[in-house]
């Protein structure tokens, strides 16, 4: 029986709803042999993870997910294998980033009550361990019965044509990469397909490679079966490694299931294996 594993997932501490040990136990009885805890823009979690992590039968990658612009494209870019000693690091690399999209969240909701919506920022903040970003404002948004479904408050409401979000200004994708090599971890691509096309991404990958970039998600929940393929094609010719994960948030994205996405993912273990022996 081929082992599997789970690079990107996400927790109470950023956007998800699932706690970081809710979360190996999850993978333990999913059948999984590796996780990474990749909560957006903060390491809150990861303390949490390591110890509900000890004794499990399960390998554990504590992780980042970097939001990141290029160019004025958002990407996001994970950093693998983060140990404890880099967690202030981290803290004062995001720190300013924090800032801002703390800011753009407050306007946010302040245009929205503006609009109508009967929502309150502080109900949101008590309601989220981590940093707050749209997917927390849409699930205040999901509970007040606003709107139907977290995706369709990213399509309508909360999407910058809409004209009420304005995106914060962010960290710099390739210096970002570069930050995460310069603290020991293992730089990883996540989805590259959903902000780029493959010709922005081919233009990308080169400076992305020269800033330290190893790897790249070549499997992925809202890939279909061509993407992953040419994505795969894609990490060989630059030399990357594959990663792959579900990208999963708990009830907040309740068709996405935990290393199978929307049931069709297979994440071999032995894309674990290659990154981890990048370090």
């Amino acid at each position: 029986m081929q082992r599997t594993c789970d690079l990107h997932t996400h927790s109470v501490f950023s956007d998800g709803t699932f706690t970081p040990a809710e979360l190996i136990d999850a993978a333990i009885e999913s059948g999984l042999s590796a996780l990474a805890l990749t909560d957006h823009n903060t390491v809150s979690g990861l303390e949490d993870f390591l110890f509900a992590a000890e004794g499990k039968p399960l390998d554990i990658v504590p992780g980042v997910e970097f939001t990141t612009a290029d160019n004025g494209t958002e990407l996001h870019i994970l950093g693998l294998f983060i140990r404890p000693d880099s967690f202030e690091q981290i803290k004062q690399y995001i720190n300013k980033a924090s800032i801002l999209k703390e800011e753009s969240n407050y306007k946010l909701v302040h245009k929205l009550r503006e609009h109508g919506y009967d929502i309150r920022y502080v109900d949101i903040l008590e309601n989220s361990k981590g940093h707050v970003n749209r997917a927390n404002i849409a699930a205040e948004l999901l509970k007040k019965g606003y709107i139907k479904s977290i995706s369709e408050g990213f399509d309508t409401i909360l999407s910058k044509s809409y004209g009420l979000y304005e995106p914060p200004e962010r960290l710099s994708s390739t210096e970002t990469i570069s930050f995460i090599r310069s603290i020991g971890s293992v730089a990883v691509w996540a989805h590259p397909y959903i902000h780029m096309n493959f010709d922005q991404a081919n233009e990308f990958l080169p400076r992305a490679k020269a800033a330290g970039l190893q790897g790249m998600e070549t499997i992925y929940s809202l890939y279909d079966e061509e993407t992953s393929q040419r994505a795969k094609e894609v990490a060989a010719h630059f030399g990357l490694c594959e990663s792959g994960g579900s990208d999963f948030h708990g009830a907040n994205k309740p068709d996405i299931s935990l290393g199978k996405g929307k049931g069709n993912l297979t994440i071999p273990y032995e894309f674990y294996e290659k990154l981890k022996s990048l370090l």
